[in-house]
């Protein structure tokens, strides 16, 4: 199963920005794709207004004693209050400001106090400023801010969507950095609390839900203690409808819930849960949609929201749980196809997504290694073979869940030229790619020896033998060697005699 994969941050504010902040997100999820990491998000209109990002935007420490102003003047007046505390907001994107400032007395409870008083304007200043504090990456600092966790939950029944996203994100900062911070949420009753919220018409709220449960089911005591009660909730169903809905009403929202729906997957507690409200039916007509409506030309950011949903249901697809759940649908094929054409050159981490996926389709039932073929969609894969070592070991492994399936099917596989490239697989100086073509090359010797004569004839042999010297495949290549050169009268191979050394 595909490992778990990390988030990125935007800023925020009004609807221009949160197309600045979109942008921002979109590219910072591109360069850390391949990587396993949660990150924090930051909401911050000021950096986005004056078209800078947040890294150029960030305050330099402040003394301790202008620390201590900045609190007290946060403490007098309400005249001039919201000016304090635009002020400290701004010290408080420090980390030395951050760290100074919880440790003064009162000063974290001088904030919950105004972030809990009935003038709106002040509200939201204090706010933004517990934002900046969630921000941190000292946890400590994240642990400070526990005395307001149940107002930020209390808060997401409001009315206000710019409240309630701080409010979200908010959330989710602190429970990346803290377990102390989970531990105190979950019995506030954090779950219950999004699961009212899943309704909303706002997109903005909607993706900052999906935010913070993303953060919660990422944590290490999620498959016993997070995932259980998301499962009791109305949240896993809903989180499916807002991803298959993503195409109509935006793809924002749609991502973050399948990324939830991808660790949900990946926790190995909850896929008969999902399967019986129809995750895999509904995940594969998704697909086929995506497919019919992506081109070259105007496919660009749906793959932020293809990735997790191939991950999703390939996963689920290669669990073990006792139900049917193969989709018979040649549709998922053709869209497979579309979608690795379109992403190819501008976004070739989608193909190995779509090839993990191939390979748990063909990998059991032969109702897609038939359909591969008899669609003629053969070509298409094998022109992937040289794209790169990760997507070569998949498409090699497609090819053998193929050849396992019989003569028929290893007949096919060589009329329809596929021996050529794997002769120039042979030569590729990678002990995986070239172990993955040795499968391969034995199951067509072994089923079709048509394969092995004909392989022989165009030099093969002699390739196989430079690889004789490497020591995790010297005793393979002796065993295809010996099929190979059995006299040529053979036409059938004692598969028993091979099938024990060849491993």
């Amino acid at each position: 199963m595909w490992g778990q994969r990390g988030r990125a941050g935007p800023g925020g504010g009004a609807e221009e920005l949160r197309v600045r902040r979109r942008e921002r997100e979109a590219a910072l999820r591109k360069a850390r794709r391949e990587q396993q990491l949660i990150s924090k998000r930051l909401l911050r209109e000021d950096g986005a207004e004056s078209g800078r990002d947040a890294a150029e935007d960030a305050a330099d420490p402040v003394l301790r004693g202008e620390v201590s102003e900045l609190l007290r003047g946060v403490q007098r007046g309400a005249e001039d209050r919201r000016r304090w505390l635009r002020c400290l907001r701004r010290a408080l994107q420090s980390k030395e400001t951050q760290q100074e400032f919880v440790r003064l007395d009162g000063a974290v409870r001088t904030l919950v106090g105004l972030f809990t008083c009935s003038l709106p304007d002040v509200q939201l200043e204090a706010a933004r400023c517990l934002h900046e504090l969630s921000h941190s990456s000292d946890a400590a600092v994240a642990e400070a801010c526990v005395p307001v966790t149940s107002y930020l939950l209390t808060y997401l029944s409001g009315h206000s969507v710019e409240l309630m996203e701080l409010c979200l994100y908010t959330l989710g900062n602190l429970v990346v950095e803290s377990e102390v911070v989970r531990k105190k949420l979950l019995p506030q009753g954090i779950i219950p609390v999004l699961a009212s919220c899943i309704q909303s018409p706002h997109e903005a709220v909607l993706e900052g839900l999906g935010y913070v449960l993303s953060q919660l089911l990422q944590a290490k005591e999620a498959p016993t203690e997070i995932v259980p009660l998301v499962l009791d909730s109305i949240l896993p169903q809903h989180m499916l409808r807002l991803v298959c809905s993503g195409l109509k009403f935006g793809t924002g929202a749609a991502v973050e819930f399948a990324w939830c729906l991808h660790y949900i997957v990946c926790s190995q507690t909850a896929n008969v849960e999902l399967m019986s409200l129809g995750a895999v039916p509904a995940l594969t007509s998704f697909l086929c949609d995506i497919a019919s409506v992506i081109s070259q030309s105007d496919s660009e950011g749906l793959e932020l929201l293809i990735c997790p949903v191939l991950r999703c249901l390939g996963n689920l697809l290669a669990e073990e749980t006792g139900c049917e759940v193969q989709p018979q649908d040649e549709r998922l094929l053709v869209a497979l196809f579309i979608i690795m054409h379109c992403y190819l050159q501008q976004h070739p981490f989608i193909i190995p997504e779509s090839l993990w996926l191939l390979n748990n389709l063909t990998a059991d039932e032969p109702f897609f290694c038939s359909a591969l073929l008899s669609m003629d969609l053969l070509p298409a894969l094998l022109q992937l073979l040289p794209h790169s070592q990760t997507v070569s070991v998949l498409v090699l492994t497609v090819l053998c869940n193929i050849a396992e399936k019989g003569p028929a099917y290893c007949q096919q596989l060589h009329q329809q030229a596929a021996l050529p490239l794997l002769l120039h697989v042979l030569v590729v100086p990678d002990p995986e790619v070239v172990g993955q073509c040795l499968e391969l090359l034995y199951l067509l010797f072994l089923h079709w020896p048509e394969v092995a004569v004909d392989f022989v004839r165009q030099g093969g042999h002699q390739t196989l033998k430079q690889h004789q010297s490497t020591p995790e495949l010297q005793e393979r290549v002796q065993v295809l060697l010996d099929m190979a050169l059995q006299p040529m009268g053979a036409s059938v191979f004692s598969s028993s005699a091979a099938s024990s050394t060849f491993s």
